[in-house]
């Protein structure tokens, strides 16, 4: 009776361990207002480079710098969808931010979510992907000088 206790208990280990791991990774939309609420977003990304996503109305554009796209992880462990995915987009846009900056422009437009290279636009949501350990928003942008 040990032996086949001992033998039932070693292959639901190996069962275990050789089953593929199930990782969440969950699709969340959520809204940019909320997102710009939140970790002092308005305050920390300040005046000197205006965002408009795609949908938006934005003023005449002089110049175009440039386009890029990033992508920010941020630790999910232990926080909700939203909190963890805020802060994922708050990095976003601090990177479109430095890169404006870089190139001399003063706004970053068609801002559309690039999640996995699959664009999504909206003026009003951003798309996230959230799971137990890691939260991700990937964002795209043209660099412009605008009036």
């Amino acid at each position: 009776m040990k032996k086949i206790i001992s033998t039932l208990v070693v292959l639901g280990a190996v069962s275990a361990i050789a089953a593929p791991a199930q990782a969440r990774n969950t699709k969340v939309m959520l809204p940019l207002a909320a997102a710009m609420a939140e970790n002092d977003a308005q305050s920390r990304l300040g005046d000197d480079v205006k965002f408009y996503f795609a949908g938006q109305t934005t003023p005449s554009v002089l110049q175009k710098l440039g386009s890029d796209k990033t992508s920010q992880k941020t630790n999910a462990f232990g926080k909700s969808d939203a909190k963890a995915c805020n802060w994922a987009f708050l990095s976003a846009m601090l990177r479109l931010q430095k890169r404006a900056k870089e190139l001399g422009a003063n706004a970053v437009v068609n801002i559309v979510s690039n999640y996995d290279n699959v664009e999504f636009a909206s003026a009003t949501e951003f798309e996230c992907h959230s799971g137990a350990i890691m939260a991700g928003v990937a964002l795209k942008g043209d660099f412009v000088k605008v009036k």
